[in-house]
C-alpha cells in the first residue's frame, strides 16, 4: 500500500512537472513587445494565399520578419474569431511587431493595397479608373468590360456592379474582377427580386429606378424618394431629377443646378425626356434597391433638401416652391458649403 501510495505521488510530480513545462513554454514564446508605431519603421508587403490557415499565416509573418515566433500568432489565431476574416490577396505590414499588432493590421482594410471598394452610388466611369488606379492598363478594362456576361435584358453593367469592399489575390485580371461585382449583385437578395420581377417595370427599369433613388436620397428617405419617381411616372409627370443630368455631365459634388444645364440634348435628361432614362445612372447598394421594391405608401410628388440633413416631401407644388426658396436662401447663405 505504501508502495503504491509512493507511485502515485512520483508520477503526479512527473505530471506536474510536464504541466508546468508546458505552460512555462506556451508563455515563454518570444513575442515583441507592442509598441508605438513611427513613421521610420520597416513595412512589408505579404501575399496571403486564398485559403491559408492561421499556422500558414503565421509562418508567413515569421519569413518576413514581421513576428518573432509563428507559433505565438497561431495560438492568437485559434484564440481570436476575427482571424477568419483575414483577406486574402496582399497586405501592408510592420516589420518587428507584436502578434497581436500583425493580427490588427491583417485586418486594417486601409493595409490592404489590393483591397477594391466600390462606393454606393459610383459611376461605371469611376469603378474603371479605379481598376486603372489598381494597375489596369484603360485598353484591358475597356476589353473586360466587353467580354462581362450581362444578366438578361442587360447590354451595360452600369447598376450591376455591386457596392462592396472586394479582395482579390495578385495576378487577377480585370474582367475577373468586374465579372464578380455582377455576380455579388445576383446573389444579394434585392438583386435577385430585381432580376425575378414580372409587375409593371422590367428589371433594367426597376435598377435604373433604384440607380435614381441611391443619387438623390439617403438611407434615411431612399423609400420616399422611390415613392415620388413611381407616382411621377405613373401620372406620366416628368422625373426632373438633377442626378440625371449630373450622371451627363460627370459631375460630382454640386448641389446646383443651372437651368442651362437641364436643356442639355441626351436620352438621360429627365428634364426633356418623359419617363425614365435608358437605363441606370449609378450601382445602387442594397438599402436603395430594396426601397425601390418596397417603398412605402403616399402621394408625394415633390421633394428638396432645404439644408444638409433636412429633405422634405409633399405632393402640393405650391409648398414645394416655398421649400425650393428656403433651399436657395440656404444655399446662397453657405448652409450646402
Amino acid at each position: 500500500m505504501k508502495y503504491r501510495l509512493a507511485l502515485a505521488f512520483i508520477v503526479l510530480g512527473v505530471f506536474s512537472l510536464a504541466l508546468l513545462s508546458l505552460r512555462g513554454n506556451v508563455s515563454s514564446a518570444p513575442d515583441f513587445p507592442e509598441r508605438v508605431l513611427s513613421i521610420s519603421d520597416v513595412e512589408v508587403i505579404i501575399e496571403i494565399p486564398a485559403g491559408a490557415s492561421g499556422a500558414d499565416i503565421g509562418k508567413l509573418l515569421f519569413n518576413n520578419e514581421v513576428i518573432k515566433s509563428s507559433d505565438v500568432f497561431f495560438r492568437l489565431a485559434v484564440g481570436d474569431k476575427r482571424s477568419e476574416k483575414i483577406a486574402p490577396g496582399p497586405h501592408r505590414l510592420t516589420q518587428n511587431i507584436s502578434a497581436q499588432q500583425a493580427l490588427n493590421q491583417l485586418l486594417d482594410a486601409k493595409r490592404m493595397p489590393a483591397l477594391l471598394k466600390i462606393i454606393e452610388g459610383q459611376w461605371k466611369s469611376e469603378i474603371i479608373k479605379s481598376l486603372i488606379i489598381y494597375g489596369f492598363k484603360q485598353s484591358e478594362v475597356s476589353q473586360a468590360v466587353k467580354s462581362l456576361v450581362l444578366p438578361w435584358g442587360f447590354t451595360n453593367p452600369e447598376g450591376l456592379l455591386f457596392p462592396a469592399q472586394y479582395s482579390f489575390v495578385t495576378g487577377t485580371g480585370a474582367r475577373t474582377m468586374l465579372q464578380s461585382m455582377i455576380d455579388r449583385f445576383e446573389s444579394e437578395p434585392s438583386g435577385r427580386a430585381i432580376l425575378a420581377t414580372n409587375g409593371r417595370y422590367s428589371s433594367r427599369e426597376l435598377l435604373t429606378i433604384a440607380s435614381i433613388v441611391q443619387a438623390e436620397g439617403d438611407g434615411s428617405n431612399f423609400g420616399k424618394v422611390a415613392r415620388v419617381i413611381l407616382n411621377r411616372l405613373r401620372i406620366s409627370m416628368p422625373l426632373q431629377m438633377d442626378s440625371t443630368v449630373h450622371y451627363i455631365k460627370g459631375e460630382r459634388g454640386n448641389i446646383f443646378l443651372s437651368t442651362q444645364s437641364t436643356l442639355i440634348q441626351s436620352p438621360y435628361n429627365t428634364y426633356r425626356k418623359y419617363g425614365l432614362p435608358p437605363g441606370p445612372i449609378s450601382n445602387p447598394g442594397a438599402d436603395a434597391m430594396a426601397a425601390t421594391l418596397n417603398p412605402p405608401a403616399g402621394d408625394w410628388l415633390y421633394f428638396v433638401t432645404v439644408a444638409p440633413g433636412d429633405t422634405r416631401f409633399s405632393a402640393s407644388h405650391e409648398e414645394f416652391l416655398v421649400w425650393k426658396a428656403l433651399y436657395a436662401k440656404n444655399r446662397k447663405a453657405g448652409a450646402f458649403n
